[in-house]
This record gives C-alpha cells, sequence and structure tokens, in this order.
C-alpha cells in the first residue's frame, strides 16, 4: 500500500509518496493546480506498484479542486483533519516547515491514526450544497453581529439616554423607530454613517432570512427524519448533514462519533481505569451534537431524566452532556444512513 500525501495550496500542490508498511519515503512530485497538472500527478502516482490510497488535509476550497478529480478517476482519498498534522510535525525527526516536510507529516499522521479510521472521501451532493449555504449564513451573522456594535456605539454617542433591548435593530419595528429619528436628526457626519450603516443591517438580516429558508427547504428534503427529532432545527440538522457528508461513509456509528470527537479515549495504566476526552476530531459536528442535548435539556423530559440520574450517581452536568453526545451520534448515524431498496420476491409458481 502507497500513501500519497499532499500539501495543498492555492497555485501549486506537493505530494509525497510513502509506503504504509515501513514508512519508507517513495517519492515526490510538485505540479501545478489544474486538470493538466492533476493528470500528470495521476500518471506518476499509477507508476507504483500496488494499491495505493490519497491522504489530503481537509484543507476545504484548497483541496476540493484535486479531491474531486480523484474520485472522479476511481481513487480512494482520505480527508485528514489538520490538527493532526501539527502534532505529526512536532514529534518528526526533520524538523521545521516547507511544502515536502508538510506532505511528509500528513502520511506520517494518516499512519499513526490508522488509514481504516478515517471516512473515505466522497463526491460534490446536496450535503455539500448544505454546507455553503450555512457557511454562508455563519459568515452573514457575523457581519451582522460587528456592524450591530458599531451602530449601537454611533447611537450611544448621539441619543447616551436611548434604552435598546438586545438585538432590537434586527426587528422591523425597532429598525423602523431608529430610522425615523435618524432621519428626523441633524444630518451630521456620525448620522449619515449611522444610517448607511442601519441601511447595510437591513439587508443583511433580510439576506440571513433569505438563507435560513433555503437551508430549511433543501433540509426537509434531504434528511426530513432527522428534523422530525426533538431538539434538531433545520439549521443544526443542516449543518451536521453537511459536516458529516454522507453518514454511509463511516462503517460504523463509533467511526463517526470518533471523527467527531466525542467517543472517550482510553487512558488507562496499570490498576487505574480511565478515559479521557478527545480534544480533536470535526469541532463542528462536536458543537451542533452539544446544541441538541443543551436544547434536550430544557424541554425533553428522557433527557433530563438521563442527565438527573446521571448527577445521582457523582458525575456532573457537564459529564452527565459528554456521554449524551455519545449516544446522540449513535443515532444520527442511525437516521442518515440512505434507505436500502427492498429486494422484491416473486411467489413461487404452483405446479399443476
Amino acid at each position: 500500500m502507497i500513501v500519497l500525501s499532499a500539501d495543498t495550496h492555492k497555485r501549486s500542490h506537493t505530494i509525497a509518496a510513502v509506503a504504509a508498511g515501513t514508512g519508507e519515503f517513495r517519492g515526490e512530485q510538485t505540479i501545478v493546480v489544474g486538470r493538466r497538472g492533476f493528470a500528470e500527478l495521476l500518471a506518476w502516482a499509477r507508476s507504483f506498484d500496488g494499491e495505493r490510497v490519497w491522504a489530503l488535509e481537509d484543507c476545504r476550497h484548497v483541496s476540493g479542486s484535486l479531491e474531486r478529480f480523484l474520485i472522479e478517476h476511481g481513487e480512494r482519498v482520505l480527508r485528514i483533519p489538520t490538527h493532526l498534522t501539527a502534532g505529526a510535525r512536532k514529534s518528526a525527526r526533520t524538523r521545521g516547515k516547507s511544502d515536502s516536510i508538510d506532505a511528509l507529516n500528513v502520511a506520517r499522521a494518516a499512519l499513526q491514526e490508522g488509514l481504516e479510521s478515517f471516512p473515505a472521501a466522497q463526491l460534490a451532493g446536496p450535503e455539500l450544497d448544505l454546507r455553503l449555504l450555512v457557511d454562508h449564513r455563519e459568515r452573514l451573522v457575523c457581519h451582522r453581529v460587528e456592524l450591530n456594535n458599531t451602530l449601537i456605539w454611533h447611537l450611544h454617542d448621539l441619543w447616551p439616554e436611548l434604552q435598546l433591548p438586545g438585538g432590537a435593530l434586527f426587528s422591523k419595528k425597532w429598525s423602523t423607530r431608529i430610522a425615523g429619528r435618524l432621519a428626523r436628526a441633524e444630518q451630521t457626519t456620525r448620522v449619515r454613517i449611522a444610517r448607511e450603516e442601519l441601511r447595510r443591517l437591513r439587508d443583511l438580516t433580510q439576506s440571513i432570512e433569505q438563507r435560513k429558508h433555503e437551508i430549511t427547504a433543501l433540509v426537509s428534503e434531504v434528511a426530513p427524519q432527522l428534523v422530525a427529532e426533538p431538539g434538531f432545527g433545520p439549521l443544526i440538522a443542516a449543518k451536521l448533514v453537511g459536516e458529516i457528508a454522507g453518514a454511509e461513509r463511516f462503517a460504523t456509528s463509533a467511526k463517526l462519533a470518533r471523527a467527531a470527537g466525542v467517543a472517550p479515549i482510553p487512558a488507562s495504566s496499570g490498576n487505574t481505569r480511565r478515559q479521557r476526552l478527545d480534544s480533536g476530531g470535526n469541532r463542528q459536528i462536536n458543537a451542533a451534537l452539544h446544541r441538541v442535548i443543551v436544547t434536550r435539556a430544557r424541554c425533553h423530559q428522557p433527557t433530563r431524566d438521563y442527565i438527573d440520574r446521571r448527577r445521582r450517581e457523582g458525575k456532573t452536568t457537564r459529564e452527565a452532556i459528554r456521554c449524551l453526545k455519545r449516544y446522540l451520534a449513535r443515532d444520527v448515524w442511525r437516521l442518515l444512513q440512505p434507505p436500502h431498496p427492498v429486494l422484491e420476491t416473486t411467489p413461487p409458481t404452483s405446479i399443476s
């Protein structure tokens, strides 16, 4: 087995070939990003005997074009979390940082964790659309929060006695009131800036709502069974569907839990039996599962009963939530499995 690991950049990719069994360095190739460069890279990779697997850092947009090209040509591609390569760089014999060293570190990280522990990447589909929409909406929300904070300080400078509820400027009622007050005020530079910021804030709020409706419609088609579960709103369900990118990539629910960083890691020694938390994995999936548990802890009675029972056993609420996230990962994996076609059996014909 040959592991082909890559250090990806916007204009060039550096690929290192490593023998999976011995860790022997077998070769290196640097290409220009583009289909011609990808074709040259694939021809070079196929010159090695035996099976091969590609280990690419999960850099999303930077490595996406190479990943799609390889999958289209029947190659097996593994996504390696970026935090694993940082640890491999610290323990490497060759210290420093360069394209060649980074490409080797990706291979070392993949071999150290075990190639079978990483799910194979798949071609883009509705899951990618959901991930792009959710990421775009989150960026718009960040811009809106930043703009809202600036506008509030301008309003405070103009009218220190003005009291606004939290998130008031996101509503049509309060934004209309403030717009009217700014229109009647003396048109100083600060007032003109505040009016422009309020208009941009309204546009951002409208765009955020439109993206939410679009996400809700799409996730209701892709994973209606997930949206119907308690604690799963359309935004959280879309986040999970987009980040998991196909639950069928994970052979078992334990592998999904490991990829999400919610599976405990054995840390026993001698007579001491303990487990430690996994600080790795996809933190977006981990955060989405955490939000579901926190929501259920307020309004879902079985979840509340479980937390109360764990607390009576001596665990803290935080530890109970960690246990619930592991169980929830199992449910999510089961709910997102593609439906399997039912084989029709023809009734036996009677012999007359």
